[in-house]
């Protein structure tokens, strides 16, 4: 099974897809879209949509995952990431995937044991976990396949109930 986990921002929305079904994690693709911050708000929602319906198409994953919206002081920032939610989400019914939806503290938790685990440790228990040479280019890209790390724990989980 194939699963695409998406890290939202406006200015780098990080994108992960993992292969699972076995006790091994294999990564098929990681990355983030970035945005030109000078384009007006709804151009730089298009530019996220395109690439992920591009990643969607030539990684063809089963599943998907996006991170929810987290609290946050800047009103402005929490609605803007909001919005790019809703462009991401779009994406992901437009491709008939089913998706899971979890908090930053719980994709923490189930990626490093650490529900406020900061981003470098994410990033090296991506590394880990993935058995990979180098660590993921940047953190929303790691971020992002840790989304889907956690969406693979909870469906194995669900298994269990």
């Amino acid at each position: 099974m194939r699963i695409l986990g998406i890290d939202c921002g406006s200015h780098l929305t990080g994108y992960g897809v993992i292969e699972t079904g076995s006790p091994r994690h294999l990564l098929v693709e990681a990355g983030v879209v970035k945005t030109n911050q000078k384009d007006a708000f709804p151009e730089r929602l298009l530019t996220i949509a395109t690439a992920l319906r591009e990643v969607v198409g030539r990684c063809a994953p089963d599943e998907a995952a996006v991170e929810e919206t987290f609290q946050s002081v800047n009103a402005a920032s929490a609605i803007k990431l909001t919005e790019v939610r809703g462009a991401v989400l779009l994406v992901l019914a437009e491709a008939g995937l089913k998706v899971g939806e979890y908090s930053p503290a719980r994709i923490k938790l189930a990626v490093t044991g650490n529900g406020r685990a900061d981003k470098e440790q994410v990033q090296w228990m991506v590394r880990s976990l993935l058995n990979l040479a180098e660590p993921v280019a940047s953190f929303d890209a790691s971020d992002a396949v840790a989304v889907a790390l956690c969406h693979a724990a909870s469906r194995a989980t669900a298994v269990l109930r």
